[in-house]
């Protein structure tokens, strides 16, 4: 009945107002009331757990921001392969053992190493063989000062998302170019300081 009263009074008041409409002014003066449902399906994404392959990819992200190689390595399958991009690095495929070597080397040369996740997108349209594609920007101290670049790792997981079978890393090439001669050659004083220490 109050709705009703309300709904003759804003009718007498569009006559003065003729370009607000009563509909239009109930649901501006409702709506922090009785605030927009979602739509079932929103509703459910929101509420959905994460997909296994989702769960290793974060997961790798947060070994990599503890530099806790065993953690980066142990969700590889034995054959997984590491391909470098893009094509002009010239750089072949690492497998799992040279890959926690390269780890272990890193360690030493990229101080307060950290990862930032800036995108993840889940592909789950094969699902003998779920992908995820992730974009990272990455940090880290190093002899040559700051380190800066950007990543983009394409992850292929086995049927059970939980082991990787392939990734192709893409980076900034051109970073790559500048900063390893300069991280090179800063390297090469820092040892020449210490043997003269």
């Amino acid at each position: 009945r109050d709705y009703f009263k309300t709904l003759k009074a804003l009718r007498e008041v569009n006559h003065i107002f003729p370009s607000m409409s009563p509909s239009a002014i109930l649901d501006n003066s409702d709506s922090a009331h009785h605030p927009q449902k979602l739509p079932r399906s929103q509703t459910n994404k929101r509420t959905m757990p994460d997909s296994p392959q989702k769960r290793t990819a974060l997961a790798l992200v947060d070994a990599f921001n503890r530099m806790d190689v065993p953690a980066i390595i142990a969700p590889r399958t034995p054959s997984c392969l590491r391909h470098f991009y893009p094509t002009a690095m010239a750089q072949p495929p690492q497998d799992t053992n040279t890959y926690a070597k390269s780890l272990n080397s890193l360690r030493t040369i990229f101080r307060n190493f950290s990862l930032t996740l800036d995108e993840l997108i889940e592909d789950s349209s094969n699902p003998q063989r779920p992908r995820i594609c992730m974009w990272l920007s990455a940090r880290a101290d190093t002899a040559a000062g700051e380190y800066v670049n950007e990543y983009v790792w394409l992850l292929d997981f086995d049927e059970s998302g939980e082991r990787i079978v392939r990734t192709k890393e893409f980076s900034d090439n051109v970073m790559a170019r500048d900063f390893f001669p300069k991280l090179k050659e800063a390297m090469g004083r820092e040892r020449e300081r210490k043997v003269a220490e």
